[in-house]
């Protein structure tokens, strides 16, 4: 089992930055890929960006590039978001996730590719 616990999120208005931080235990962090997805109350939990177990290799969703960085500090066993130039429609409840992948390279970009959660953090930003 992986223990997930997101902090960090709160109030900010457009133009601003955030840093949402997950905590993680239970196993040895490195062995995971982790991801953060976002989701607004009725719709979908979408994809937001992904780091590999090292930390070398990362993606980001079209619609946070350039503002949004991914990092991990794996002797902290947590994964950061550091949000720039936040928008309103960044305004979503922000959820870290696990994916057991040692030594891979590779992207999850989907949801269903997480077998761990943590509690969600609300990030809102007013106009």
């Amino acid at each position: 089992q992986v223990q997930l616990v997101e902090s960090g999120g709160g109030s900010v208005q457009a133009g601003g930055s955030l840093r949402v931080s997950c905590a993680a235990s239970g196993r040895i962090f490195s062995n995971y890929a982790m991801g953060w997805f976002r989701q607004v109350s009725g719709k979908e939990r979408e994809f937001v960006a992904t780091i590999n177990w090292s930390g070398g290799s990362t993606y980001y969703a079209d619609s946070v590039k350039g503002r949004f960085t991914i990092s991990r500090d794996n002797a902290k066993n947590t994964v950061y978001l550091q949000m720039n130039s936040l928008k309103p429609e960044d305004t979503a409840v922000y959820y870290c996730g696990a994916r057991f992948a040692p030594g891979s390279a590779s992207f999850y970009i989907s949801k269903s590719q997480y077998s761990y959660w943590g509690q969600g953090t609300q990030v809102t930003v007013s106009s």
